[in-house]
């Protein structure tokens, strides 16, 4: 196993989860205050109920953290 390279890799993804924490604890601030809040996120509210799934929001980091993976893994 090549340790050097697994550490390498590890700390990009370290740093990589560091910056999505952040911008998580900004929330509402800032110029990213529209994450969780796009259009295909479903929200439902009643009187006794709401209920929230961020779709959109949970296609979008997947497909960013796809393209960091898989350009990562192509070096």
């Amino acid at each position: 196993m090549d340790f050097p390279g697994f550490g390498k890799i590890l700390l990009i993804v370290g740093l990589i989860l560091a910056g999505l924490g952040l911008l998580f604890m900004l929330g509402g601030k800032g110029p990213l205050s529209w994450i969780g809040r796009l259009p295909g996120d479903l929200y439902f509210k009643s009187e006794r109920f709401s209920f929230y799934f961020p779709l959109a929001t949970g296609l979008l980091i997947s497909i960013v953290l796809t393209l960091v993976l898989w350009f990562i893994n192509r070096r």
